[in-house]
């Protein structure tokens, strides 16, 4: 549940902000999406303070207004990612403007019990996976989900992936990709997934308009939309009688889990995944691990052709 900010552009508070998204976006350099995300979370802080100074935002009003998204069903997890925004605003407002102390210094979300990641069973990827493409843009649905389960891409990584990378994929059977916090990594790709880019790419340029640099293209021939792969894996999904609801971080989690209980090498499933801690991807160890193997072409389900 999300709560609509209700500050408006006459909010003298505003200044101050775009001051600090300026600073995040030419001295931190973050991700425009993160920027967006810190704009949001401080909009929803500015609409339950109204008429309220920056410097008068004492730690009991944090505290009241972290209560009351809570009331209203944010998670703890929300409203940690609210409190960081927070925190990091009222930081740069000190350094940069004087501020005489930091109002969310020591306030802490309430706890949300922590939910297992949702992964399908190594069958009922099999069964989502192995649905037969009818159509070309079958062949792009179908090597776009097998690269995610492949390869634990994120949706905004698969997205910007463009035709040129698929020369690597084919040569090295491997992919580098800029995830979170432009951090880059190097994932493997498994047999499945080359011979799905293989389809798609015999009848990509059918489709891609002249000059089209993306890998996956939509119905105009332009870069795919995120919200158009997640429409058309709901879809796959339902036609290849997969019960489970399906989204593209599903595939994500199933890669993990299923690497992970063949090999048991967390820091291996942590490289892969691009998480920055290991206490990120120890979430999958509740699986009971069976010890198979130490590498991915042992490992995973789909990397290893058939003899």
């Amino acid at each position: 549940m999300t709560v609509a900010p209700a500050a408006t552009s006459a909010d003298p508070r505003r200044a101050a902000l775009a001051g600090f998204l300026d600073h995040l976006s030419h001295q931190r350099r973050l991700a425009a999406a993160t920027r967006e995300g810190y704009e949001r979370d401080l909009l929803q802080l500015f609409a339950l303070t109204p008429d309220v100074p920056l410097e008068r935002i004492a730690p009991h009003v944090i505290r009241r207004v972290v209560a009351q998204l809570h009331a209203k069903g944010l998670a703890g997890k929300t409203l940690a990612r609210m409190l960081s925004a927070w925190r990091a605003f009222f930081r740069w407002m000190a350094r940069h403007h004087g501020l005489a102390a930091n109002p969310c210094a020591g306030i802490r979300a309430p706890k949300s019990p922590k939910a297992l990641p949702k992964a399908l069973s190594p069958d009922a990827a099999r069964q989502l996976l192995d649905r037969a493409a009818e159509t070309p843009f079958d062949c792009r649905d179908k090597a776009m989900f097998e690269l995610f389960y492949s390869s634990g891409l994120r949706l905004a990584e698969l997205i910007s992936l463009d035709a040129a990378d698929a020369a690597r994929m084919r040569r090295d059977a491997e992919l580098t990709v800029t995830g979170k916090g432009s951090k880059t990594r190097t994932v493997p790709v498994g047999a499945k997934a080359l011979d799905a880019l293989d389809a798609w790419l015999a009848v990509r340029e059918q489709h891609a308009s002249p000059g089209e640099g993306a890998l996956f293209v939509g119905a105009r021939g332009r870069r795919i939309a995120p919200s158009t792969v997640q429409a058309q894996l709901r879809r796959w999904a339902l036609r290849a009688g997969v019960a489970d609801k399906v989204h593209p971080h599903v595939l994500r989690h199933s890669f993990a889990s299923h690497v992970l209980q063949s090999s048991g090498d967390l820091r291996a499933v942590q490289e892969m995944l691009g998480h920055a801690s290991i206490s990120t991807t120890q979430v999958y160890t509740h699986l009971d691990f069976q010890h198979l193997a130490q590498v991915y072409d042992a490992a995973h389900p789909r990397a290893r052709k058939k003899k």
